[in-house]
């Protein structure tokens, strides 16, 4: 049984992961997947990915993109969600802040350097028309639990994360929102380490196999909006409105994407120069 050992953040966008390997899918083809969570997200996830922790990653496309320009040695071998992430952008509930204008020249809580919460940031700014290098502070708080503890603490000013996962830190405390930024791509990928991809393509092959064939019909699982609810805590019209919103899908990214991602990183000067496509997507 050969074995292999994916990350991927613990939020609904990873159920079908979670269902396929409770009914023991891959082990009946002679794999053995040991799931891993990130709850630091894309960052951790693009480091354990360079250190051989993992073999594979479900991962943020400009969060990996950025990381494999940087020298990972990784690949991107298929989208898995082909919607874009709907990123809220939160502040404390006892903070003074009222609106997005106001958290010009204020610090973004970010999980690490390098992670979606970092890049995202200069995302918003660049749509807000703040100078990035004058009007854009940092504080490292590690992740959603850090910034649920640090920001009503004014350790950071605003947090940006998916709107659904914090949905109920907002319904309930201590979150606000007050807006979103959507990714203007394909918000998931599935990357694999290159030696992976290099010793073992047909059994990485077969995972991508049996992950597509869940999620073509994911939404179509009978009971799956409770299971959801149930399981990331969520009301049952926040799960209705996210599954109508995202779509899951079985194909590469395409080049235009691929091409949006490193014009608008190189532009807000995320990466040093782009590099083709060959050195970040693989075929089989």
């Amino acid at each position: 049984m050969k074995n292999f050992k994916i990350g991927g953040v613990p939020e609904h966008f990873n159920l079908p992961w979670y269902l396929t390997l409770k009914e023991k899918e891959y082990q009946n083809k002679n794999i053995n997947l040991r799931w891993k969570d990130y709850h630091g997200g894309t960052g951790d996830m693009c480091k354990a990915l360079r250190s051989g922790e993992i073999d594979m990653a479900v991962i943020l496309t400009e969060g990996i993109v950025r990381d494999i320009t940087k020298g990972n040695p990784s690949k991107i071998v298929q989208v898995f969600i082909d919607s874009p992430l709907i990123w809220g952008i939160h502040v404390a509930e006892n903070s003074t802040y009222t609106s997005i204008e106001d958290l010009k020249d204020k610090k973004a809580a970010i999980s690490r350097y390098g992670s979606g919460s970092h890049l995202m940031s200069y995302l918003n700014a660049q749509n807000q028309g703040w100078n990035i290098e004058k009007e854009l502070e940092f504080e490292v708080i590690e992740n959603l639990d850090g910034a649920l503890e640090n920001l009503p603490k004014g350790k950071g000013d605003y947090f940006m994360w998916e709107k659904f996962t914090t949905k109920p830190y907002v319904d309930n405390g201590p979150f606000r929102v007050l807006g979103q930024c959507p990714t203007p791509w394909p918000c998931f990928v599935i990357a694999v380490r290159d030696s992976v991809l290099e010793q073992d393509p047909m059994a990485v092959k077969e995972i991508l196999k049996i992950i597509n064939t869940r999620t073509k019909k994911f939404k179509e699982t009978a009971g799956v909006d409770l299971l959801i609810a149930n399981r990331y805590q969520q009301k049952i019209e926040d799960v209705h409105q996210w599954l109508s919103l995202t779509q899951w899908s079985q194909k590469q990214l395409s080049i235009s994407n691929l091409e949006h991602v490193q014009d608008t990183l190189l532009q807000l000067e995320l990466i040093d120069n782009k590099v083709s496509e060959e050195n970040i997507l693989f075929n089989f």
